[in-house]
């Protein structure tokens, strides 16, 4: 091999691995995991709450009438949800969603004011932080939250 060839291939070869090192294929750092949207959490809750009514009426069929519209709502809030986030939401019945044993329609309605009250909370927050694009959305869930709470009393 003649200098100059050796020159070359040198040459040719730093640049190629310059190259391979500038698009990432060396790069054995992993790319950050971005972090998680601040609308999550108002979504989990709004699918725990549709999951929970869904549970008190497989408890306490007589309370149907008065729970589907509210768990219809939280189905059509994470529904807008994870379309502003960009997310898709899981499909079928949740995981949980077996009867709650024991207890009776009050208890029921009880525990299900309680999830409503601390759900309030965080669409509350969500909606005093949200940027002006995603505002009025929260504060739509955080007002349904609320009233879902007085419609329990």
């Amino acid at each position: 091999m003649k200098r100059r060839q050796l020159i070359r291939l040198a040459a040719g070869t730093a640049l190629s691995a310059t190259t391979l090192a500038g698009c990432g294929l060396l790069d054995n750092d992993p790319d950050p995991v971005p972090p998680p949207d601040a609308l999550q959490p108002v979504l989990d809750e709004a699918l725990q709450l549709a999951a929970a009514y869904d549970r008190a009426v497989l408890a306490e069929p007589g309370l149907a009438k008065r729970l589907q519209p509210l768990a219809e709502d939280h189905r059509a809030h994470a529904a807008e949800l994870a379309r502003v986030i960009g997310v898709t939401l899981p499909s079928g019945a949740p995981a949980s969603s077996a009867p709650v044993a024991g207890g009776d329609a009050a208890d029921s309605v009880a525990t299900l004011r309680k999830a409503e009250l601390a759900a309030l909370k965080t669409a509350s927050t969500a909606c005093r932080t949200a940027p002006a694009d995603r505002a009025g959305l929260t504060g739509s869930i955080a007002a349904a939250r609320a009233s879902h709470a007085e419609a329990l009393r």
